[in-house]
């Protein structure tokens, strides 16, 4: 129901329920304010807001007021600028004067407040509050809570949005403190966030602190390379140097937040092992390289291996996190090449004929509208920490989240329904809720299963409601069983009216199916590349001791090639690598990432390559050109771009419906037994990440590493 007030003078129509501040961000009137965050939970604890209500006795805090019909509020009376006016002195009592070396000078809420509310000098004489400096982990810096106005913005993040209470506020009027208790780190993995909602300088980027001001940086857009969220970033470069990331708002994709991989990652752009030139080993010594003599004895190689072992004995290893240009531009070199040899499924255990491509099968904002979600094979919070906080806000409207995972896991949310047993077993655990489906509807189940109380309740959930969906993760994509889950869950949504996708795993896993890098008929693929039966293996961004299946046993499979030569902005591969080639990371080329719903974002170089590196999707069309393939002359990468099948475009570069499809021509059927999938761990998703310093000091990171050293 709409109603209608006059707000300085304006009509304006808002729905029931709103408040002032509502009503006054959709006329486009600013209202000073701290503690209000239109993501976040009313505290009016700031008393900032204070506006002028007509028939109210005294200002009310236009954050906490609801609107009633006619109600007349001003914001520009002497009444309420005199209340702000007060209420900006008593902040600034306590606040300490170090504007000049504070890390939030000039994008400060308070500082642009106060040039407006606060006034030139202060009646208090007395000596400014100090509060003690802590230490909550290798992110987030706490050394100047002396700066905190107790706005409770980052209290409220974590309850609300990460789902974990870390921070909390102790002791009462002057004394009150925010803190972590009895010593406990911030280990959330959406932590960064607090930095950005912070109005004050009272928390900051331990990575970034003291590195630049803001005013000195230069601020542009991109996209994540990590996971298949997709999240867009502004990357702030000083030098042509990245300085910093932080968010850009898009509601349909990452709302206004990041997670700390996509935040703090930058830091391994400048770090010592990036390889900024060409080298060829020779004599088991490494020699540095123009780019026309790597690049010729490369394509000299592959000649003669082609030549004296048919083209099927050369392959190429393309990581998912490869922009859609470089994947495209792969593609076309081994079909040039003649070899059927490519893949980018390196966790996989089965390897399916392509039969469509995989997605979430519904766009990432609906995540937020859930009322029912089945999660198969995925420590979502982990894997996905974006996805996980979208179905958090579910969780919080009413949405109930069932799980076949082979651990339990802390997703900071209520779980409402849990089969936790061994990968082996995943396939009956959906058999169960698939005849608990076909019991509850009265159907003939396509397989047998053994309906339990928690299967029934799983059914149940999936029977109710509109908005549902069934979500294979990473682990039950790499499942060496994955067709048969995506078979059963497949039956149970076409019985529950439910939607069945991936939580696809990286940021162009979507992307790397459209273009097709996947082995042709009679190709080999990923697992059976790293088996070391190749001659010649092309390594595009990879390093397949972390990134695939086979992990260390790859290291001995490739080093019986003949040649292999590595595409990698990083010394990596180099033990039994005889070329590596400097490409650029995300940050220094142009290109594409396609993320799970089929969005297709577009993001330009934020800064100059570093040393020798070049775009990837220039050395390999320079190969190309050197090998003699036709159709490599290409100038642009948007070039490379119009050549992909299956994009639309519409208001965004979207993939063409017709070709996302979850759909499979699998029989239902239960397998045999199965051992349990290799997933990455959330700061050794690539090789970006592996290499950021402040994220591997994280609990999160030496949490992993633990579980390797104990394995």
């Amino acid at each position: 129901m709409m109603i209608e007030i006059e707000l300085d003078g304006k009509k304006v129509g808002i729905s029931e329920g709103s408040t002032v501040m509502h009503a006054a961000e959709k006329a486009g009137t600013y209202i000073p304010h701290f503690c209000y965050h239109k993501k976040l939970s009313i505290a009016a604890n700031c008393r900032m807001c204070l506006v002028d209500i007509e028939k109210m006795p005294k200002p009310m805090p236009a954050c906490a007021t609801p609107v009633t019909q006619g109600m007349i509020v001003r914001t520009k009376t002497d009444k309420a600028i005199k209340a702000q006016q007060s209420v900006m002195e008593f902040l600034l009592i306590n606040h300490p004067l170090d504007c000049p070396i504070c890390d939030q000078g000039g994008e400060c809420q308070l500082q642009d407040l106060a040039v407006g509310y606060g006034a030139s000098a202060s009646r208090y004489e007395e000596e400014k509050r100090v509060v003690a400096i802590k230490d909550i982990g290798p992110l987030i810096s706490m050394q100047e809570m002396s700066r905190c106005i107790h706005c409770t913005r980052c209290i409220r993040f974590g309850q609300e949005i990460a789902g974990v209470m870390e921070l909390g506020m102790s002791h009462r009027g002057e004394h009150a403190e925010i803190e972590t208790f009895v010593g406990h780190t911030v280990d959330s993995e959406l932590s960064g966030n607090m930095i950005d909602i912070c109005p004050v300088g009272a928390l900051t980027s331990k990575p970034f602190r003291y590195s630049a001001r803001t005013w000195e940086m230069s601020r542009r857009k991109s996209v994540s390379p990590h996971d298949s969220t997709g999240a867009n970033l502004i990357v702030q470069v000083k030098n042509n140097r990245v300085m910093r990331v932080v968010p850009f708002e898009n509601e349909a994709v990452n709302e206004c937040w990041i997670s700390d991989r996509d935040r703090f990652s930058y830091e391994a752009l400048n770090g010592d092992d990036r390889l900024t030139t060409p080298m060829i080993k020779q004599g088991g010594e490494w020699q540095a390289v123009e780019w026309q003599t790597a690049l010729e004895y490369v394509a000299n190689g592959l000649k003669q291996i082609s030549a004296e072992s048919g083209p099927a004995s050369i392959g190429a290893l393309v990581s998912p996190h490869s922009t859609l240009e470089e994947l495209q531009l792969a593609v076309k070199l081994m079909q040039g090449l003649g070899s059927p040899n490519i893949d980018y499924r390196f966790r996989n255990a089965e390897f399916p004929v392509a039969e469509g491509v995989r997605y979430l099968g519904r766009s990432i904002a609906s995540l937020s509208d859930l009322q029912s979600a089945l999660v198969i094979g995925s420590n979502l919070r982990k894997d996905h920490p974006l996805f996980a906080q979208r179905i958090r806000q579910a969780v919080r409207k009413g949405c109930v989240v069932s799980v076949i995972a082979s651990a339990e896991q802390n997703w900071a949310m209520p779980i409402g329904n849990s089969k936790i047993l061994g990968a082996g077993q995943w396939v009956q655990a959906l058999s169960a809720v698939a005849a608990a489906v076909a019991v509850e509807k009265g159907l003939a189940a396509p397989v047998t299963g053994v309906v339990d109380d928690t299967a029934l309740a799983i059914a149940r959930s999936l029977l109710t409601g509109d908005q549902k969906a069934i979500l294979l993760g990473n682990a039950a994509a790499h499942h060496e069983h994955a067709s048969g889950l995506l078979a059963l869950a497949q039956w149970i949504a076409d019985q529950t009216n439910s939607t069945v996708g991936y939580l696809t795993e990286a940021a162009n896993t979507v992307g790397a199916q459209l273009v097709g890098a996947l082995p042709t008929a009679k190709g080999l693929n990923a697992g059976e590349m790293l088996s070391g039966s190749l001659k010649a293996v092309l390594l595009l961004n990879t390093e397949p001791e972390f990134d695939s299946a086979a992990g260390v046993k790859a290291i001995a499979a490739l080093g019986k090639a003949q040649m292999v030569v590595s595409f990698n902005p990083f010394k990596a591969n180099m033990a039994f690598c005889d070329v590596v080639l400097p490409i650029s990371p995300f940050t220094e080329t142009s290109g594409t990432f396609v993320n799970a719903e089929g969005r297709a974002q577009g993001f330009h170089a934020v800064v100059k390559p570093l040393g020798e590196t070049r775009p990837a999707w220039k050395v390999i069309r320079v190969l190309g050109n050197i090998l003699g393939i036709p159709g490599f002359d290409y100038s642009s990468s948007q070039e490379i771009l119009q050549g992909v099948p299956g994009l639309s475009s519409g208001e965004t570069l979207q993939v063409a419906a017709d070709r996302l499809s979850n759909r499979t021509a699998t029989a239902v059927h239960l397998s045999g037994p199965a051992g349990e999938p290799v997933v990455a761990d959330i700061y050794q998703l690539d090789g970006i990440v592996r290499r950021a310093p402040a994220l591997q000091k994280t609990a999160d990171a030496k949490s992993s590493e633990t579980q390797e050293v104990a394995a």
